[in-house]
């Protein structure tokens, strides 16, 4: 029965019968519509909220909020792809892309000397349209030369590199919280200052070569991170691990 009633509320979020910020019906109006006791409510009102469709605080009716698209960090998945896994329309606007001389940080995150040439990109990434995620890109000279030789408005970069021979066999996220800097502002759409999610990622090609390092800054109110894992990497390390003193 919970299923069921799950179900119905589901359709009326997803068709926009009950839109964000609307209440959804109290339990004992459901229970009516139903004909059930509350036993069943609760636990469909309890799915919702775990999908990320409703929020509930004690005394009040639900409240259906905007949805975040979910995105998987112990995988490696293009934005492309997962955007239309989600149901949406993935767009991107690239800001810049050039050849430069490598920072301390990019040297010691490819793996290369400090000054070595690295290809950089800056590009926006939208959801059906929305300012959505900031990526910043840094590839070593020889794979980032390639993206030179395409529209990366159109493409997966992911995608594109892997059909000219370079593909990620190893991925290590690192995630974070961060306050938008004036870029990430003007591009996400927020204010300076807005807290917005950070994933960080190297990539590696199957023969352990670094490629890529990347900083991709999400607005948290349309994306969250989750995990499915053991909490440990095969080497026994923490995935979880506690930062500062």
């Amino acid at each position: 029965m919970y299923k069921q009633i799950a179900d119905d509320l589901r359709s009326a979020i997803a068709t926009g019968r009950l839109r964000p910020g609307q209440d959804v019906p109290t339990e004992g109006e459901l229970a009516a519509r139903w004909n059930t006791s509350r036993g069943p409510i609760r636990n469909a009102l309890a799915a919702l909220r775990m999908e990320g469709l409703i929020e509930t605080t004690r005394g009040r009716p639900g409240r259906v909020i905007e949805r975040r698209a979910p995105q998987a960090v112990d995988v490696s998945i293009p934005f492309t792809k997962w955007a239309r896994q989600n149901g949406a329309i993935p767009g991107a606007d690239t800001q810049q892309v050039g050849l430069r001389r490598s920072t301390a940080e990019q040297a010691a995150a490819l793996g290369i000397g400090e000054g070595d040439r690295v290809v950089e990109v800056l590009r926006l990434r939208t959801l059906d349209g929305r300012p959505t995620m900031v990526e910043r890109l840094t590839y070593i000279e020889q794979v980032g030369r390639h993206l030179f030789d395409v529209d990366l408005d159109t493409v997966s970069i992911t995608e594109f590199l892997e059909s000219r021979g370079w593909k990620s066999a190893e991925v290590d996220h690192e995630i974070d919280a961060v306050a938008a800097d004036t870029t990430d502002a003007a591009l996400l759409d927020l204010a300076v200052g807005a807290p917005i999610l950070r994933l960080r990622r190297v990539s590696r090609d199957p023969d352990g070569l670094t490629i890529e390092s990347s900083d991709d800054r999400y607005r948290s109110d349309i994306v969250r991170f989750t995990v499915s894992a053991s909490g440990r990497r095969q080497d026994g390390a923490h995935f979880i691990r506690s930062v500062g003193a």
